[in-house]
């Protein structure tokens, strides 16, 4: 498989196949609230990492979305705010530290400190823009719509496809998929993407059986839950090109939620045709959760990063504003009239 369409710093990959030769064990971690990209990379990089007859531990800041357990659970996880002393232990062990789909510190929550702290070799895969320096070598692309493909592209450069079953194979497809919408936005329109998808399946991916667990399972709470957000929770400015969604813990509690249950949720009203970007605010224990989705040249990236604390890509972003609900509500409708004109207006 070829991966020259793009290009990498080869003193990077010669330090990096190095490192991952010399190491015995290695820690993989991701974001917060791991979506399909994080925990299709961490697995994809474990599967083969163990197949090199590396130990691998994947650590995960909390407990990731129940509707990615099939993919998990071929390698398991450490749940640092369940494990915390072990956790510890994980990363002070640790020969290689790989941190997948995040480019800052803070997008790792407690666990950050921790990772800062840890004395071996730290290297950085992501396609999130603006990363942080903090690991000894950086893999950033953020013109690739997944870190799954990136990841795919620097095992290619490592000359590690061999070490790709079907496992990691499956798990590296569920990423590109997930963080594409099932290949409808983010970078979708790229050749590549479908190029990959076709060698992932000659390894053993099984597309129709993904798309089957990550769009199309699901249980009778979270039907309810997102039935209840559409029917009763979703407003729409569709003069102004606007949606917003909210949920508080009360109601998302009301349907005995567990993580994932709202995945794919804030895509939900940019199927309303005069909609081109819309909000998902959904309460945490300390702050809000911000999702963001746009059509378009609407840059959900920069608002993210203006307004709630965040960043991300072009027409998927997403941050946390540290208030109540009401007040992020109230930033929202502040800004549809300057977003309408500033970006929609023709």
């Amino acid at each position: 498989m070829d991966s020259s369409n793009i290009s990498f710093n080869k003193h990077d990959i010669a330090r990096l196949r190095e490192l991952v030769d010399s190491a015995e064990r290695v820690a993989i971690t991701v974001h917060m609230s791991p979506d399909g990209d994080a925990i299709g990379s961490s697995m994809g990089l474990a599967r083969v990492l163990m197949a090199m007859g590396k130990e691998v531990s994947v650590i995960t800041p909390d407990v990731p979305s129940v509707t990615l357990r099939f993919l998990y659970k071929q390698v398991g996880i450490t749940v640092f705010c369940e494990q915390r002393k072990f956790a510890k232990q994980l990363l002070d062990s640790a020969d290689l530290i790989f941190c997948l789909d995040y480019n800052a510190l803070k997008r790792i929550d407690e666990l950050g400190p921790l990772v800062a702290e840890a004395t071996a070799p730290k290297v950085l895969i992501d396609h999130h823009t603006d990363p942080e320096d903090f690991c000894d070598i950086t893999i950033s692309k953020p013109e690739l719509s997944s870190t799954c493909l990136l990841l795919f592209k620097v095992i290619c450069a490592l000359e590690l496809l061999d070490a790709v079953d079907d496992k990691a194979a499956s798990s590296l497809l569920a990423g590109m998929m997930t963080d594409t919408g099932n290949f409808c936005f983010n970078n979708a329109a790229d050749p590549e993407i479908y190029r990959v998808t076709a060698y992932l399946m000659e390894k053993g991916a099984r597309r129709l059986e993904l798309v089957k667990r990550l769009f199309e399972t699901f249980t009778a709470d979270c039907l309810r839950l997102n039935a209840y957000a559409i029917g009763k929770k979703m407003e729409l400015w569709e003069d102004k090109g606007a949606a917003l969604i909210t949920l508080t813990r009360a109601e998302v509690n009301r349907f005995g939620y567990k993580p994932g249950y709202t995945e794919g949720l804030v895509n939900k009203p940019l199927t309303i045709e005069s909609i081109k970007y819309v909000v998902y605010l959904r309460e945490e224990s300390k702050y809000i959760k911000v999702s963001m989705r746009s059509k378009g040249n609407f840059p959900c990236n920069t608002i993210c990063a203006e307004r709630f604390n965040g960043g991300g890509h072009l027409n998927a972003a997403g941050g946390e504003f540290h208030g109540t609900m009401e007040e992020a509500v109230a930033i929202f409708k502040s800004m549809i009239d300057e977003n309408y004109e500033k970006y929609l207006k023709k």
